[in-house]
């Protein structure tokens, strides 16, 4: 009578009561199918119904309505402590954990060790689980859902939890286990590690499937929905960083030299605290289609002070031999105080893009294929 869900229910039961509000449905018409040694990554926004979609594939939820058809053993990794016992050691759950995917103590006994040596725990193997770190609960877990062989490993966003290297070593463990014949379902926010490891994905948007297909196509599909930012002129971008002392209000790209392999940024800063600033930070970050940055154009680097008066001022960034492989990029402009981690003025990630078309770079009659790395920009700043 209140419009709340009756919490006395059953997973999986319906409520026949009279409920006013809107149905809200976390998933709706959503199929698929993943064949045996496949790894299949899910991406798309937050809300968009990822992690529910993986808890219906590992029994966790019950759907409200059709079915899910599992033929093998699922191993889940949805979030940080997944199945285990904080009152428990590390050594008790990780038998308790093979215990629940059916398997004998002899198994377990068998990768035991491998487990712990994969989890870097070794000292802490027999403590209590509730006194681990974020860190050390994620890489325990990862560690037994792996290595305890299961057909089906359905592991959710919870890797950002763990370190570099860690991260490195999971996504390595994740192709192996794909390279076995086993089957991977990979929830990420790392377009990189998706390109990496997966070989087809599904793009989630509102509890729905918007596109399935070759991962990279995917991808490219996310991304240029996610960069819809892009549209709204700097000047009225809300998602900036920064005290607003001084702020930028335009960004003027011109690739018309592109082919020549120039660039030029026109950025016009605002003053918004009325003083004069002699000696500011001032750079664009340039990234790649999955946001990685590629280069960091600062102008203490090159000895090229900028000065903001009291009306502001008007800055050109020239990029003179700007050897990037065909694709999209963004820039991200920043400035602030000084280069010791002085006071951010203003920062907006993502604020313009420009593309790099296919051309004959090494004049050999054809685009080469190539992949985006850490890269040398020849540059300079001058105040216009």
């Amino acid at each position: 009578m209140r419009g709340k869900p009756n919490p006395l229910l059953r997973i999986g039961e319906k409520d026949h009561g009279n409920r006013a509000g809107e149905e809200v449905w976390a998933l709706k018409d959503v199929s698929f199918k993943v064949n045996q040694g496949e790894v299949l990554g899910i991406i798309g926004r937050n809300g968009a119904g990822k992690s529910t979609l993986l808890k219906i594939l590992s029994r966790v939820t019950a759907p409200t309505s059709g079915e899910v058809k599992v033929k093998g053993r699922i191993a889940s990794l949805l979030e940080v402590g997944t199945g285990f016992h904080p009152e428990l050691t590390g050594r008790e759950n990780i038998y308790l954990n093979g215990a629940i995917l059916g398997m004998k103590r002899a198994e377990i006994a068998c990768k035991f060790d491998e487990i712990v040596d994969f989890a870097g725990i070794e000292k802490f193997i027999d403590t209590p689980v509730k006194r681990y770190s974020s860190g050390m609960y994620v890489r325990l877990a990862f560690a037994v859902a792996a290595h305890l062989e299961p057909e089906i490993l359905v592991v959710d966003e919870v890797l950002a939890v763990g370190d570099a290297e860690f991260q490195k070593k999971c996504l390595g463990k994740m192709s192996a286990v794909a390279s076995e014949g086993r089957t991977v379902l990979f929830v990420s926010h790392n377009m990189g590690a998706i390109e990496s490891l997966c070989q087809q994905s599904i793009l989630m948007e509102v509890g729905s499937i918007s596109f399935i297909g070759d991962t990279k196509a995917v991808v490219n599909t996310y991304l240029s929905s996610a960069g819809r930012e892009l549209e709204t002129p700097i000047a009225l971008r809300q998602d900036r960083r920064g005290t607003g002392k001084l702020i930028f209000d335009d960004i003027i790209v011109d690739d018309s030299q592109i082919r020549n392999r120039s660039l030029q940024v026109d950025l016009s800063i605002r003053n918004q605290n009325k003083e004069e600033y002699k000696n500011v930070l001032l750079s664009i970050v340039i990234n790649d289609h999955l946001g990685r940055s590629l280069n960091n154009l600062v102008n203490y680097i090159i000895d090229k002070p900028i000065f903001v008066g009291v009306q502001g001022a008007k800055v050109r960034i020239t990029i003179k031999n700007i050897n990037l492989v065909p694709g999209t990029y963004s820039i991200s402009p920043f400035v602030s105080f000084d280069k010791q981690n002085g006071e951010i003025y203003d920062w907006i990630i993502n604020a313009a893009k420009f593309n790099i078309p296919d051309y004959d770079y090494y004049h050999k009659g054809h685009a080469p294929y190539t992949k985006g790395e850490m890269i040398y920009l020849d540059y300079d700043y001058e105040t216009i």
